[in-house]
C-alpha cells in the first residue's frame, strides 16, 4: 500500500526503509531536503491516492498538534492519520475529534524499537476505531517484528502488535511502557554501580555479560548495556546525567491519580533528577542505555573531569 511518512529522523527514516524493503510505497516529507522525496505536506498529500494513510513521527507536543492540524486542512474524509511519536494520550482524543469533523479518521500508535527497529522490527500498541486501524494493519503488519514461535514451532499470535483500545489507548500503553523501561534501566545501572565499587569483582563487564545467558535477568536492555561497556569499559566518556522525555513523568501522574503504587517507576523518575546534580556510575549506565537504543543524546564528559584522579 501507499503511505505518506512526515519525519524521516532517526526512527522514522527506518521506518521509512523496513515499509520499502516489505514492498509499500512511502513517500516521505522532512523538513531537512537531504532526506525528503518531497519538499512540502501538500506535495505528500498529493502525491497519494485516496483513501490516504499519513503517518506523523515529528517530535511530540506543538510540532505534532500543528502538523495534524496541518493534515486536517489538507485530507478529505476517509483519510487517516497515525501518529506515531511519543505523544500524550490526551492529546489524541483532541486530534481524532478535530479530525473527526471532516470525516478524517485518527489511530495513535505507540512505537518501542529505537534505532534498531529497521532489522529486528518495531513493537506496536495502537489506539482507534477498527475500521480505521484495518485501514493501516499492512503497514503495522511491515513494521512489526517476525511471529516468536512456541516449542511446537507454530507462531505466537499478537506478540509485537496490540489494537489496545480506542483512541488514546496506543499511547497510553506506550507511557506505561517507557515507565516500566525507566525503572528497568534504573536496576542495570544500580547493579553496575555496586560491582565498580567493590575492589572483589575484577571483570565487571564480564559479569554483567555473563548475566545476558540462562539467567532471569536476561534481557535486551542487558544486551545494550554489555554494548557500551564494550565500547567504553568504565563508562568515562559519558556523563552521568540523564534526560527524561516525558512518559516516566506522565506515568507516575497517572499512578498517583489512579492510587496505584508505583514506587520502583517513580524513584527511578526522582534519580534522573538527581543525576542532573551529580555524576553517579548508576546514572552513566542509565544515560549510556538511552544511547544504545534510542540514540538519545549523552552529555560527555569535560577534558578535566577524565583526567581526575582515581
Amino acid at each position: 500500500m501507499q503511505l505518506g511518512l512526515i519525519g524521516l529522523g532517526k526512527m522514522g527514516g527506518n521506518m521509512a526503509e523496513r515499509l520499502r524493503r516489505a514492498g509499500h510505497e512511502v513517500v516521505g516529507y522532512d523538513r531537512s531536503p537531504g532526506k525528503r522525496d518531497v519538499d512540502s505536506l501538500e506535495a505528500l498529500v498529493g502525491a497519494l491516492s485516496a483513501p490516504r494513510v499519513v503517518w506523523v513521527m515529528v517530535p511530540a507536543g506543538e510540532p505534532t498538534r500543528q502538523t495534524v492540524r496541518d493534515l486536517g486542512e489538507l485530507l478529505e474524509a476517509g483519510d487517516v492519520v497515525v501518529d506515531g511519536g511519543n505523544s500524550k494520550f490526551t492529546d489524541d482524543k483532541e486530534h481524532a475529534e478535530h479530525l473527526g469533523q471532516k470525516g478524517i479518521g485518527y489511530v495513535d500508535a505507540g512505537v518501542s524499537g529505537g534505532v534498531w527497529g529497521l532489522e529486528n522490527g518495531y513493537a506496536l500498541m495502537v489506539g482507534g476505531s477498527k475500521e480505521d486501524v484495518a485501514k493501516v494493519q499492512p503497514v503495522f503488519d511491515a513494521l512489526k517484528p517476525p511471529a516468536p514461535t512456541d516449542e511446537s514451532g507454530e507462531a505466537i499470535p499478537g506478540a509485537g502488535f496490540v489494537h489496545a483500545g480506542p483512541v488514546g489507548a496506543g499511547h497510553y500503553a506506550k507511557m506505561v511502557h517507557n515507565g516500566i523501561e525507566y525503572a528497568l534501566m534504573q536496576a542495570y545501572g544500580e547493579g553496575y554501580e555496586l560491582l565498580a565499587a567493590v575492589d572483589l569483582v575484577e571483570d565487571v563487564p564480564g559479569v554483567v555479560a555473563s548475566w545476558t545467558q540462562g539467567t532471569v535477568i536476561r534481557s535486551w536492555l542487558l544486551d545494550l548495556l554489555v554494548r557500551a561497556l564494550q565500547e567504553d569499559p568504565t563508562l568515562e566518556k559519558i556523563s552521568g546525567y540523564a534526560e527524561d522525555s516525558g512518559e516516566g513523568r506522565w506515568t507516575v501522574m497517572e499512578a498517583i491519580d489512579h492510587a496505584v503504587p508505583m514506587p520502583a517507576i517513580a524513584a527511578s523518575l526522582f534519580a534522573r533528577f538527581s543525576s542532573r546534580q551529580d555524576d553517579s556510575p548508576t546514572m552513566k549506565a542509565v544515560a549510556a542505555l538511552r544511547n544504545q537504543f534510542g540514540g538519545h543524546a549523552v552529555h560527555a564528559v569535560r577534558a578535566q573531569e577524565v583526567e581526575r584522579p582515581a
